[in-house]
């Protein structure tokens, strides 16, 4: 670093005439006289040369504070901004809204949590804003779909602006070992079982979904070409409340949908006498212990293919079913406080209870399980991708 000093300027045989002035005293860089005679173009150098010292001095002191700021000092005077892929009254909402009740506490610097819902496309919209538009600073996070992990890595989708590979995994609420991914439809729907389905000569199942991308998309089709089931599909609701909504008045049948969206949402759902019952259960290696009489997808797989195909993409939902992220670039002490704060919250006898109360499973998957998972399915065999690939293209094509 440069020093700068005061330096009196004094009557000099070399440095001007002023014998006669009162002493001035003017920053200087050193020596402003090292050269004979200070015309006008040298006094102007030097100005220059003081005010690149300045600045350079102010950058580097800057630079030197913030290095030193500490994690608590940055977070005490900050707000924490959780984006929430997917409108209110869904399980998404439920288990974002209840990690922000206790987040903070674990937080160094205790900063406020502000929860904002930004439902799209089955939560790409939250995915791509959290990936190239949140500040990296920490500052930001938010709870996005399990699938897009895998649509990101399929790369067929010009929608997608983000690399799971390089977001800020903080964890997962839950690794989906006591939920699955149920066919729920209304028992005075004309179809009553997966055999109905396959059968062409009866009415099409209508099924309700987000957009193209989501699960509630993306697994319907899948299953219609692994497993030969038949159903019209309609897509362009909100959000999980809407399409909940949707089959309450009869608009649509059926849908896809988390065990535990249902248990925390409407849980008059699963009684006995209820309207609804479930066909299948997928993101199951083995029938939920509640509904053993249900099928799984593995199960209902007639080949060797179809069933390597429902295991590879049941994959993120058995890893990371409620998956939080902050974006790239978030500096590694942060990222730390962050991922220790996830888990302790997690631990939390409160959090807990109020889990319990909403009928949601809580079984915290940590950072570092994520990013394996992500690696290995990053690193499958090109052909299963394009199977994927293959398969949802031709999906899109009717609903």
């Amino acid at each position: 670093m440069v020093a700068i000093f005061q330096l009196p300027l004094k009557p000099s045989a070399r440095c001007g005439q002023r014998s006669h002035q009162t002493p001035l005293r003017r920053p200087v860089l050193f020596s402003m006289c090292a050269s004979g005679r200070n015309t006008h173009n040298d006094k102007a150098r030097n100005v220059l040369r003081l005010l690149t010292c300045v600045c350079l001095v102010v950058a580097t002191l800057a630079v030197s504070q913030a290095s030193a700021e500490s994690v608590e000092e940055f977070y005490k005077h900050k707000g924490l901004t959780l984006i929430v892929g997917n409108g209110p009254g869904g399980g998404f909402d439920v288990f974002s809204r209840l990690l922000a009740r206790h987040f903070s506490e674990y937080v160094p610097g205790h900063p406020a949590i502000v929860v904002q819902n930004m439902p799209g496309a089955g939560s790409l919209l939250a995915a791509n804003y959290l990936y190239t538009v949140a500040p990296k600073d920490g500052t930001t996070f938010g709870l996005i779909s399990r699938n897009m992990l895998m649509l990101g890595l399929m790369g067929q989708n010009s929608s997608v602006r983000f690399d799971p590979r390089k977001f800020t995994w903080l964890g997962s609420s839950s690794n989906f070992s006591n939920d699955a991914y149920v066919l729920i439809a209304r028992k005075n729907a004309p179809i009553q079982s997966i055999d109905d389905m396959r059968r062409g000569s009866l009415p099409l199942l209508v099924m309700g979904g987000t957009a193209n991308g989501a699960s509630s998309a993306d697994v319907p089709r899948l299953l219609r070409d692994t497993l030969g089931i038949n159903f019209r599909l309609v897509l362009g609701y909100r959000d999980s409340a809407a399409i909940f909504l949707a089959m309450e008045t009869g608009e649509v049948s059926g849908r896809m949908v988390e065990l535990s969206s249902i248990r925390s949402t409407r849980p008059a759902w699963l009684k006995p006498d209820s309207d609804f019952h479930f066909l299948l259960q997928y993101g199951r290696v083995t029938r939920h212990p509640d509904f053993p009489d249900v099928p799984t997808a593995r199960e209902l797989a007639e080949t060797d293919l179809a069933r390597a195909l429902i295991e590879f993409t049941e994959t993120p939902m058995l890893t990371m079913a409620w998956p939080f992220v902050a974006p790239p670039g978030v500096p590694e002490e942060r990222t730390q406080a962050l991922r220790q704060a996830f888990a302790a919250a997690h631990r939390n006898p409160e959090y807990l209870a109020e889990a319990a109360a909403a009928g949601v499973d809580v079984n915290p998957v940590n950072a570092d399980d994520i990013v394996r998972s992500i690696d290995q399915l990053s690193r499958a065999p090109p052909d299963v991708f394009d199977d994927v690939r293959r398969l949802l293209s031709a999906s899109k094509g009717g609903g």
